[in-house]
């Protein structure tokens, strides 16, 4: 072993508390990078096991080639095919057994008279596969649907609405239909699909409630008689197929749902929890540097003992690297074991919360394992280079001091090239945002602010501790004032421990902001566009939901209170070649319940062959009123519409819209995702509410609310968001916590001899507690107040870019409440990262600390 690592090795032994922040910062940033990992390979094997078992006996899969896809969709909507096309596939050579397969929205509503799912997965229906192979559903209780009114339903479903065999409820088709569960089913030996609600109908009911004409399917499940492989298979069926109908392998059926199901959620949701392993690692980065430098400052004496005894500053910097990288390999290997622990943990906390994790043993891969450990280590050598690099540069002078001053934050230098680079990166910020709209330029610019604050940190710390710590001189004394010249002594020091937690609290601001701004942004475009008394809607986000029937709106019109009422379907169609939403409604009750601002043209006349626009896309496609627009649809017609209204917002009511009776020849499974209702003059809201109400609940009890509780409900998925994001951010914090803790627990030792004589002229323990604690209180208010302003900067530029680079126009919002609460934990949490030193610090021996070297 060389003399470097015995010199190591022996210091780590004899100084094992200086580092134990930086284990455990080590520690908590490998163990979140590698549960993540470990549950995302475990997910990912879980559903591909689930799909490929329930799939494993379809060997085909027929469909349309036909498929219209919206922006912001990945799977788009398909032509149906006929299902009579499955009798003459079962006569082609090579096949055993083909079956039409019909699917659709279907959403249960359970035994309290609740919907069940719609938060996101798909709630499905869809005929019941007699053939237990081309089936991906397995009948575990009762017996298949026989006659019309019988369901299977996924066991999973049954659960959660609380409903058993012999049992009837409502299916939403969005239509309510009353069905009678005659069975339970599972999937792949699971209770469901994740969280995915199947209702399993007659094939004569599945036609009548979720097809728009008898006799048209999804697609048609073909299983190969023996000997026949699966591309075999599709040989003998492509060429028997009519015009625009295609047949693949059942394994790439399987491997497109898996994509589908798991692979985009799977992806995003990986994707998000990374980027806060990052953010962790980030902060532990100034945890780790810092405790590193102030050991090697702590060492200037006895490393230039080292160097005048002979020493040379490759050995002196690599003592300190050798001490780093022990550090990092045990902290490292300890974070993989404790991330294998969080991915347990959450694979058995997710069924309590509604996400049935699928069964199976965690997948622990190579990458998943040696990602995390590269990452920590280094991080760790990373973050200590600078720190051993100082140390090799240590005079051998430097042993006849006493004392080395800290001028790190006077440089002028320094002052100079921070105030540049900030200069510069608003610069660049300011004209990604403002001047052309660049998501790219204002990415960048926001990275050189975080450089720009760090750099500057030391210059502002001095005089922001002062301005911070000026009520202390009042309110504690002689105590607030030892307390504010201690964090003054060393502002490079202060700086480096505050922006850890300076870094935290910016994310946690930032995402405070654009939360407060996206609910903003909802509650303007309700109270801008939206201009009737009440709301109707079936909560739902992603895919869940069946929507709301298209016969509710009428019942509701029908009522004496009601002066009209309006609803809002969904179509799809290719628009001059382009996938496109609609909207489909009555045009002209829509103009008397949104605000569509200046309308060219008439809504009154849109007819079968009319269609109204917004001036963004009249602009894009060069459209005005009298043109023409051609639309081709999912059933592979095509038709000429005659552009007869622009209208200038489109924020709830759409780009395009056409009426019902033109929409009717191509629909698929119609549904509307929203109601406005006007109330007559002098009808009270809470009146007109009760109408309402009544007629509704015949429809699937769908949310009634008024204007402002329809912005505030279409907002709540937000408050969820960051829930889960202030959740992760507390690694984060803990981590910064972590730091100031470890850098005062240094402090403390570095000033031992002057600690023992203040308590020997007459300092308490009481006062030498409170003098640590409100040194580490200052540190965090700095930290805190940098975080504040970066953050709240930071989320401005991010809903500008967000403003740029979307159709609908966000508002700005601070929640000074909220960002008060953020400051208030950001001192607590300081206060409480100073408890430990403080009490190490007053339980010192006087005479053994005064006699301390």
């Amino acid at each position: 072993m060389s003399t470097s690592a015995r010199l190591s090795l022996s210091s780590l032994r004899a100084h094992k508390r200086r580092f134990a922040g930086t284990f455990l910062a080590v520690l908590l940033g490998v163990a979140f990078l590698a549960g993540t990992l470990v549950m995302g390979d475990t997910l990912r094997a879980s559903f591909d096991t689930m799909f490929g078992n329930a799939s494993s006996g379809t060997d085909a899969v027929v469909r349309s080639t036909n498929v219209i896809t919206t922006p912001g969709e990945s799977q788009g909507t398909r032509q149906p095919v006929a299902a009579s096309l499955a009798k003459k596939l079962a006569d082609t050579p090579g096949v055993a057994a083909a079956v039409p397969g019909i699917q659709g929205a279907g959403q249960l509503v359970g035994s309290n008279g609740k919907a069940i799912g719609g938060q996101g997965p798909p709630t499905l229906a869809g005929n019941w596969i007699d053939d237990p192979e081309l089936n991906p559903y397995r009948l575990a209780e009762g017996h298949t649907p026989s006659k019309t009114g019988e369901v299977v339903v996924n066991r999973g479903a049954a659960k959660k609405g609380d409903l058993k065999i012999g049992d009837t409820t409502t299916l939403r088709t969005p239509d309510p239909v009353r069905v009678t569960i005659v069975g339970l089913a599972t999937f792949g030996g699971e209770d469901g699909m994740a969280q995915v609600t199947y209702t399993g109908m007659t094939q004569a009911d599945a036609e009548k409630y979720l097809t728009p004409r008898p006799g048209e399917a999804a697609s048609i499940q073909v299983r190969a008689g023996p000997g026949t492989s699966q591309r075999e298979l599709v040989d003998e069926l492509t060429p028997v197929l009519p015009k625009g109908v295609e047949a693949i392998t059942g394994e790439a059926s399987a491997q497109e749902n898996t994509d589908m199901i798991s692979g985009q959620f799977l992806t995003l949701f990986t994707t998000f929890l990374l980027v806060f392993s990052g953010i962790a690692l980030l902060v532990a980065t100034f945890s780790i540097h810092n405790t590193f430098a102030i050991v090697v400052a702590q060492r200037t004496r006895e490393n230039a003992l080292l160097r005048a005894l002979g020493a040379s500053r490759r050995q002196v910097t690599a003592t300190t690297l050798v001490e780093a990288s022990a550090v990092a390999v045990l902290a490292s290997v300890a974070g993989l074991a404790g991330g294998i622990g969080i991915a347990a943990g959450l694979q058995a906390l997710f069924p309590a919360i509604g996400f049935p994790f699928p069964d199976g043993a965690l997948v622990i891969s190579g990458l998943s394992m040696l990602l995390p450990l590269a990452v920590g280590i280094l991080v760790c050598l990373g973050s200590a280079l600078l720190p051993a690099v100082r140390a090799g540069r240590t005079a051998p002078l430097a042993a006849l001091r006493e004392t080395a001053v800290d001028q790190s934050g006077g440089s002028r230098r320094r002052a100079v090239i921070g105030t540049a680079l900030g200069v510069a990166a608003v610069a660049v910020t300011l004209v990604g945002v403002l001047a052309s709209p660049s998501i790219l330029l204002a990415g960048l610019g926001s990275v050189l602010i975080l450089i720009a604050f760090v750099v500057l940190g030391p210059v502002a710390s001095s005089r922001a501790v002062r301005v911070l710590g000026s009520p202390l001189d009042r309110l504690r004394g002689i105590t607030g004032g030892l307390a504010r010249r201690n964090a003054l002594r060393s502002p490079k020091r202060t700086a480096a421990t505050a922006s850890a937690l300076m870094i935290g609290v910016a994310v946690v601001s930032l995402f405070t902001v654009f939360g407060a701004s996206l609910k903003a942004t909802m509650d303007q475009t309700v109270s801008r566009s939206f201009a009737g008394d009440i709301a109707v809607s079936a909560p739902s986000f992603g895919a869940g939901g069946s929507g709301l029937s298209p016969k509710l709106a009428p019942a509701i019109a029908r009522q004496p209170l009601v002066a009209t009422a309006v609803g809002l379907g969904k179509g799809v169609a290719d628009v001059d070649g382009e996938g496109r939403a609609l909207t489909v409604t009555d045009p002209a009750a829509l103009a008397r319940s949104f605000d569509l601002g200046t309308v060219r043209g008439s809504l009154d006349d849109l007819g079968t062959d009319g269609i109204a626009i917004t001036l963004k896309e009249a602009d894009k496609q060069h459209l005005q009123p009298g043109s023409t627009a051609r639309l081709a649809f999912t059933d592979g017609k095509q038709q000429n519409f005659t552009v007869r209204a622009v209208y200038g917002r489109s924020e709830l009511a759409g780009d395009y819209v056409i009426t019902r009776q033109a929409w009717a020849p191509h629909r698929a499974q119609d549904s509307d995702t929203l109601i406005a209702v006007t109330f007559k003059d002098g009808v009270s809201t809470a009146d007109g509410k009760a109408a309402v109400s009544k007629v509704a609940a015949a429809y699937g009890h769908p949310d009634v609310q008024t204007r402002d509780e329809y912005a505030q409900s279409s907002a709540g998925g937000i408050d969820m968001m960051l829930t889960l994001v202030y959740a992760l951010l507390a690694l984060a914090v803990l981590i910064a916590l972590l730091g100031i803790a470890n850098t005062l627990t240094l402090a403390v030792h570095e000033r031992t001899r002057e600690l023992g004589l203040l308590r020997a002229v007459g300092q308490t323990r009481a006062q030498l507690r409170a003098m640590v604690r409100w040194e580490s209180v200052l540190v965090a208010a700095f930290g805190t107040a940098g975080g504040l302003v970066l953050g709240g900067f930071l989320g401005w530029v991010l809903v500008e870019a967000s403003d740029g680079a979307s159709d609908s126009a966000f508002a700005f919002a601070l929640p000074p409440l909220q960002l008060v609460v953020v400051a208030l934990v950001g001192l607590a949490a300081g206060a409480l990262a100073g408890l430990r030193p403080a009490r190490r610090a007053a339980r010192l021996d006087v005479l053994r600390a005064i006699a301390t070297e």
